[in-house]
Order: structure tokens, then sequence, then C-alpha cells
């Protein structure tokens, strides 16, 4: 089956001359559909360009981007807005929910931008605020929501038009440990329970157990691709072991 995202010698230079900075270096990666991927490195190590180049935010200077199939580089500007319509939901560190708006018309919003509308756009918006545990919460407002409460509120807006490809920058770097986890159980049932490619910036130590491969960039160039290491057995696990 082929990749639903596949990157193939993807590199991204700022400037020209002298000044010219190489962002990404021949980049190659593929992400599956019901996989989740980190994308993990020192800050400016070009992940977030990366991320940003599979979701047709920047144009690449060259190679290839291809998802489900179709190619993404290249692509004239005006067809890009479709394009992260119909296949990509984006979740970012900041939320970016607006603070006007209730948790239910947030979503609704999205949904209207992908053309659902009316009484089914709030039907749906009620669904996938239910599916990320804020049945009770969607007459509140940003203001009044918990970090983790706003970013699954983004999650479920992510959601609208059911993307197959959700990309996610450093979306648990400003919640605790408890709304981090939770977060992240959601972003992996996405991935293994609704078969969509997850692939998610992100420096938070926390979240490589819920990876299915683990990819660290350096200097514009991915160093490894690797499952994640099995946790190290706790002492009870130790003792029975030995009973």
């Amino acid at each position: 089956m082929a990749p639903m995202i596949e990157v193939r010698d993807l590199t991204k230079t700022y400037g020209t001359g002298e000044a010219a900075i190489r962002a990404l270096d021949r980049v190659d990666l593929d992400v599956q559909a019901g996989e989740l991927v980190l994308l993990t490195g020192p800050s400016g190590s070009g992940k977030t360009t990366l991320l940003s180049i599979i979701g047709g935010i920047l144009q690449a200077t060259s190679g290839s981007v291809r998802l489900r199939g179709g190619e993404l580089v290249g692509l004239p500007q005006k067809m890009l807005p479709r394009l992260r319509r119909d296949n990509i939901g984006f979740i970012f560190q900041a939320f970016n929910l607006f603070p006007t708006l209730t948790a239910l018309q947030n979503v609704t919003l999205a949904l209207d931008l992908k053309g659902i509308r009316g009484r089914l756009a709030r039907q749906r918006a009620n669904e996938l605020l239910a599916d990320v545990g804020l049945a009770e919460k969607i007459n509140t407002y940003p203001a009044d929501l918990s970090g983790g409460q706003k970013q699954r509120v983004a999650i479920a807006r992510a959601l609208a038009g059911d993307p197959p490809i959700i990309l996610a920058d450093e979306p648990t770097a400003a919640l605790d440990s408890t709304s981090g986890h939770a977060v992240m159980r959601i972003m992996q049932g996405l991935a293994h329970d609704h078969g969509r490619a997850v692939v998610i910036v992100t420096h938070d130590p926390r979240m490589v157990g819920y990876a299915d491969r683990i990819v660290r960039i350096e200097d514009g160039r991915v160093r490894t691709d690797r499952e994640p290491e099995p946790p190290e057995p706790s002492v009870l696990e130790l003792q029975g072991a030995t009973v």
C-alpha cells in the first residue's frame, strides 16, 4: 500500500548566494495510514519547516511531497487551500481558537469552511466535541477552558471534514502532564482507531511512548528513523519475573 505521505529528496533553502541557509537537505520520509510519527530534534533543525511543507503552508525549493498519491510540490498557489481543506487537519501549540466564539462555534466555523453548514454542522460539531470529551463544554468560551480543554477543542476543529492527515506542531508543549497525556491518547486513537496519518513535531519527552516511529532531524537532515524503545520494566515487574 502506498504511504499516505511520501516525501522524497525534499530541500528547502532560504536566501541566495553566500547568505543562503538550507533548512531541509534532501529529506526522505514515509508515513502510512494508521501511523503516528514524531518529528524530534533540536530547535532550528527543520522540523516545523518539514511539517509546513507537508501541509502546503511553505513551498519547497526542490523535491517531492505526495499526499494520498498526489504531488504537492509545484502546485499553483490557488490550488493549495482546497488541498489543505480536503486532506489535512492542523493542530498548533497556541490553540488558535476564536475567543469570542464558544467551543461549538469554533468547530462549526471550521465545518462551514469545508462546506458543511446549518443543522448538519451543529450536529457534527457536537459529535466531534463529545469524541474529545467535551460534550458538557460546547457552550463554553475559550477563556473559561483549561489549556488541555482548549487543545481538545482545537483537535475537534482539526477533525472537521474528516481529514485523512493530521499535522500537529508542539500540541502538548503548553499543557501539564495530565492534559498532555490526555491529548496524546486522543492523537494515538486518531491514528490507530481511525486510520489517519498523524505527524507531530515535538520536544516533549512524555510523547515518546505514544509513537509508532520517531524521526530525529538535525541540521535539516533525517538522522534516525526508528520505532520507540520499549519502556524499562518496573520494579514490580522485575520482582514478578523472579517469583
